[in-house]
């Protein structure tokens, strides 16, 4: 088995924990070395696992170690892969909940996490760390960046391209043919009809740009 740290002790870093053990109950692949996190003291027990300690922690490893960055905003996690690139030669796995439907058509880089109830149909590509939560679709010809965030019960349709770093809040909708510019927040229950623009948040049902994120307001 190999060895694996999680980084981020939060409540995803949990049911990260709970997605890997469900792929050992299958075929034991990864031994749970424990959780890394900067802003949770050093010894203290996230349900059975020790907090070992936070990114300087890597540098003590010699050995071979996968990681896994169980943190849902984009822009930290980016951030956080960052630095751990920067601590040393670590692998990132791919962690597939054995629930998942998929097809051999669906292709995807590294440190991607696809938890329970999710279905991908074909000709899918997803990038580098992306997350998708529980139960959502995403249809043919979808093309998913690095570094975004899918939150739970999320319908992306058939050839919507979501740039990087977007966030899908949870229950929202993207219909057929839609493009999600990079860094962009879509908002929970959100039903995107139209293509929106980079780094901006948007809301509602049709989904409109609300502000810009960092500053002012959209037209």
């Amino acid at each position: 088995m190999k060895k694996i740290l999680i980084y981020g002790a939060g409540g995803f870093g949990r049911e990260v924990q709970w997605l890997i053990e469900r792929i050992n109950e299958k075929k034991p692949m990864w031994h749970i070395e424990g959780y890394l996190d900067d802003g949770i003291d050093v010894g203290t027990v996230i349900n059975g696992y020790q907090v070992l300690g936070g990114i300087e922690k890597l540098k003590e490893y010699q050995d071979p170690v996968a990681v896994v960055c169980a943190v849902g905003a984009a822009k930290t996690r980016e951030n956080i892969i960052s630095s751990i690139k920067a601590a040393g030669d670590f692998e990132f796995p791919n962690l597939i909940d054995p629930d998942v439907q998929m097809s051999s058509f669906v292709s995807m880089g590294e440190g991607n996490i696809i938890c329970a109830g999710n279905i991908l149909t074909v000709n899918v590509v997803l990038g580098d760390f992306v997350i998708l939560n529980l139960s959502c679709t995403v249809g043919h010809d979808a093309v998913i960046e690095s570094f975004v965030t899918v939150y739970p019960g999320v319908n992306i349709s058939g050839c919507v391209k979501i740039g990087q770093g977007v966030e899908l809040g949870t229950g929202s909708k993207i219909i057929q043919g839609i493009a999600v510019g990079s860094n962009t927040i879509v908002g929970a229950g959100a039903v995107v009809i139209r293509d929106i623009s980079s780094g901006c948040v948007a809301v509602g049902m049709p989904a409109k740009p609300v502000k810009i994120q960092g500053g002012g307001i959209a037209d």
